[in-house]
């Protein structure tokens, strides 16, 4: 079943009820798009504006800017790229492409225009769906980007170089599109990267995106009853794919536009949410802020709150074990997935086995795993090798990429290149990474784009960049720079020389030192992570 129709189902059996909720903390408000054709419900307090949607209007929106798109000319196959900060909107945009046959094509809103280029290069995307917070990288790629015929503008004060979303999707019918789906269509383009540090755009049909939803709801039990609240980027297929489970069964969901601690939890006492995905860092900084007294857990009411489960990164156990001296009552799940295999879920722990905290789990719903050497066979247990999964949830390919897709996909398998071994209970523990993407805060950083900025530094002869273990982020970067001779480097000078860089890609810890490379060339990397990290990133973690 194409999960478009799961849409249809709830806005026919849950009509008036809400779907969605926009909760923006007042210190966000000036990155908000204002949205004229939802009523702004009188917030808790004057600290937040809130926005919500009902069932009947979310599969409305979706079949005014299917019907938008089709006058446009869209047909099976297109794509269709989404670039928004969450929103109430999103969503709506997200089935509407869908509803066409189109591919969505979500996008990292922290890429950098030419990074946009890029990638709506590899996925041949024709059309392009931007917020207000993206005009400016839009407006330096517009006349760039040949194949992308057309630029819908979501918010208000439309720019002269795009269309206006809000407005044409007005006159557009509410009715849905006679356009047949199946399982096989292919439903959406995801980004994920190598380590060369080049996005790769990865393909995946209908069937896995019902397969994430299935995997979510048969792991966490989401009744109609439930609230979810979505905290991170709908970009992801992380967020996204854990909505689905709420999805599945028409269950309300909360969007958040902030992490600090407090606005987590008043949104979780004032929406009585009942399941809440955290990223590692801000459970950290919900506890910090516990102990710390700046937060009071008796101003909140939170015994609406059952489950907290966290995905994306290595989570260190003594962090569970503390949260759960705070919060004795709340189930605990840890998700592992990539997006090859349509997110998390694949594998996980299990709400039952919190004595196995530390290990990521068994094979989720509908998933097998194994755990293989360099040949591809079966390592015995207790040994380390590569971690593949297998499962319909596993990606068709890398779009116009067949040597990197035949390199990961082998009869069915999607080899994940995490390094792993299983326990004597059949449980799997991360080891280490093959690849040497860097995971800070639950976002990839690609180390090579890093130490390309920096090599463009006169003074800076070799660089290697590596991710060292944090107790808050999971990993942070480091830069190990090796400086040329006759010449001086300050810490001060490489940072400020790298504020031309996204916040988040800049280097946390400057190391002066010899770069170690191979006679090959290559820099040998696992010996830097020997000398800066003592072996093991994962081993470490886990004894934060």
């Amino acid at each position: 079943m194409p999960i478009t129709e799961i849409l249809v189902r709830n806005a026919a059996e849950y009509r008036d009820e809400v779907a969605l909720v926009e909760i923006t903390p007042i210190s966000e408000e000036k990155s908000r798009v204002t949205w004229k054709n939802y009523a702004l419900i009188e917030p808790g307090t004057a600290s937040e504006t809130r926005y919500e949607m009902t069932w009947s209007e979310f599969d409305k929106k979706a079949n005014r800017f299917a019907n938008l798109l089709l006058t446009r000319g869209v047909k099976k196959g297109d794509k269709i790229a989404i670039l928004l900060m969450n929103c109430l909107e999103w969503l709506p945009i997200y089935f509407g492409i869908l509803k066409t046959g189109a591919l969505a094509v979500p996008l990292n809103y922290r890429y950098t225009a030419e990074e946009i280029k890029y990638c709506v290069d590899l996925a041949d995307v024709s059309m392009m769906v931007f917020g207000p917070e993206f005009v400016g990288r839009v407006e330096e790629i517009c006349e760039r980007i040949p194949n992308v015929k057309t630029l819908f503008y979501v918010g208000e004060d439309c720019p002269t170089f795009s269309e206006s979303y809000d407005k044409l999707v007005t006159y557009c019918s509410s009715h849905a599109p006679e356009i047949k789906l199946t399982d096989d269509d292919l439903a959406a383009i995801y980004f994920s990267s190598g380590t060369t540090g080049f996005p790769k755009a990865i393909i995946h049909a209908h069937k896995a995106l019902m397969q994430a939803a299935i995997t979510e709801q048969n792991h966490h039990s989401q009744t109609h009853d439930d609230v979810f609240l979505c905290i991170p980027p709908f970009y992801h297929t992380g967020a996204k794919m854990h909505w689905f489970g709420s999805f599945l069964v028409g269950g309300r969901a909360v969007i958040l536009k902030g992490v600090k601690p407090e606005w987590i939890l008043h949104t979780v006492s004032e929406e009585q949410c009942t399941i809440v995905w955290l990223l590692v860092p801000w459970a950290q900084d919900i506890l910090d802020s516990i102990d710390s007294g700046a937060i009071k857990l008796e101003d909140y009411r939170l015994d609406c709150w059952r489950l907290m489960h966290i995905g994306a990164q290595p989570v260190p156990p003594s962090m569970i074990k503390r949260w759960k001296s705070v919060f004795p009552k709340h189930e605990y799940d840890t998700n592992y997935g990539l997006s090859e295999s349509i997110g998390p879920g694949c594998v996980h722990l299990g709400v039952e086995n919190i004595h196995k905290v530390g290990a990521i789990g068994k094979a989720g719903y509908g998933w097998q795993t194994k755990i293989v050497d360099e040949d591809g066979k079966l390592v015995a247990r207790g040994e380390v090798g590569e971690l593949a999964v297998k499962g319909d949830g596993v990606m068709l390919a890398y779009y116009k990429d067949e040597k990197a897709t035949a390199e990961v996909l082998h009869d069915g398998w999607l080899f994940t290149g995490d390094m792993a071994n299983e326990d004597e209970d059949g449980f799997i523990y991360l080891v280490d990474r093959k690849k040497d993407v860097i995971i800070s805060g639950g976002e990839n950083i690609y180390p090579v784009q890093i130490e390309n900025h920096l090599r463009r530094h006169p003074a800076i002869k070799d660089v290697a960049v590596i991710g060292v273990p944090d107790a808050r982020l999971g990993e942070a970067t480091a830069a190990i720079i090796s400086v040329k001779e006759d010449m001086s480097l300050t810490e001060d000078e490489v940072n400020a020389f790298c504020m031309d860089m996204p916040r988040y890609k800049r280097p946390r810890k400057i190391i002066f030192a010899e770069v170690p490379r191979n006679p090959t060339g290559k820099i040998e990397k696992p010996k830097l992570r020997e000398i800066y990290c003592g072996g093991s990133l994962v081993a470490q973690q886990n004894e934060i």
